[in-house]
């Protein structure tokens, strides 16, 4: 068994066509069956159902794939870490990252480095949640992960420090003066609420630390991403929840930033699946000098990734 044979079995089962995965591997389609057939051989069995207008996974591809793609990526990985640790023109690094972090904490971080360091490329993986995040590095979709701690992750963690969490209204609303709300002043407000918003204890962050002050929280709109829902906010829609690093990065001045009496807070760190080395260490490293808004580095008595807005009163762990 070859590499090579599991990326042709990989690149069949994407595109899932021979004829395509021919043309994207730049070989003719008798050597990519040729190549898959000897695979099935040294396994043992079909792996694919080749049928008129494509094909299917066998029971054992099924098995098979997840195995194939991350031994694939884990190469193509390791290739992307050699050229960027020598510096070498079109070396990769691939970060992983959710909404919120791509939007607040990492355009001035990203301009930095084209600048110092023009010769290593990055490319950029979005994500809704956290889990999606482990999934992807430890697929090897990405080298690295930028966002919420992860609980229990065996690989290296390295805590960058706490993203404050803010709630954001309009400019002109009865509360702009204010510096800080207790939540249960907005006992009678709607709320913008997004598809990204934490799960705790299987159930939206939101309506957990709600309830711990003595209301349901009113839907107006739910929205898929986070920026979009402090756009809503600063409109007028309704109180939005949102890191302060992102609401600055989002919106600038057309709204009112007010902090959570008592605050809320969450760990970001950068986590991967090995060693980080070459460029992976120095993107780290400079995540880690660049000062930014809205983030307060490491201190004594950090919350962990079991909780993720600190000081909240709500549920102590994070599902999503």
């Amino acid at each position: 068994m070859s590499l090579r044979q599991m990326e042709y079995f990989v690149a069949v089962v994407e595109e899932s066509s021979f004829t395509r995965a021919a043309e994207r591997l730049h070989v003719t389609q008798p050597a990519l069956s040729h190549q898959i057939k000897a695979l099935e051989r040294t396994v043992g069995g079909d792996l694919l159902e080749r049928l008129p207008r494509g094909i299917l996974l066998t029971p054992m591809g099924r098995a098979f794939l997840p195995h194939a793609e991350r031994s694939v990526r884990s190469a193509a990985q390791a290739r992307r870490a050699a050229r960027a640790a020598a510096g070498a023109e079109g070396g990769e690094l691939h970060i992983a990252t959710v909404h919120s972090v791509a939007v607040g904490v990492l355009p001035e971080v990203l301009a930095h480095w084209r600048r110092t360091r023009p010769g290593v490329g990055l490319v950029l993986h979005e994500f809704a949640s956290t889990d999606a995040l482990e999934d992807q590095v430890e697929r090897g979709v990405a080298d690295l992960a930028v966002g919420p701690l992860p609980v229990g992750w065996a690989g290296p963690v390295v805590p960058l420090g706490e993203e404050e969490i803010v709630l954001v209204v309009p400019f002109d609303d009865p509360l702009a003066g204010r510096s800080s709300v207790g939540l249960h002043e907005l006992a009678d407000r709607s709320w913008v609420r997004c598809a990204m918003e934490p799960v705790v204890e299987g159930r939206p962050f939101l309506d957990g630390v709600c309830e711990a002050a003595g209301f349901a929280p009113r839907t107006a709109v739910w929205t898929e991403h986070t920026s979009t829902a402090v756009r809503m906010a600063a409109a007028g829609v309704g109180v939005s929840m949102a890191p302060a690093h992102l609401v600055r990065g989002a919106v600038g001045e057309d709204c009112t930033v007010l902090a959570v009496d008592p605050p809320w807070s969450r760990a970001l760190g950068v986590f991967s699946r090995v060693a980080l080395t070459g460029a992976a260490a120095a993107f780290t490293q400079l995540l880690g000098t660049l000062p930014t808004a809205g983030i307060r580095p490491p201190r004594p008595g950090e919350p962990s990734p079991e909780r993720p807005y600190a000081d909240c009163g709500g549920p102590p762990s994070m599902v999503r």
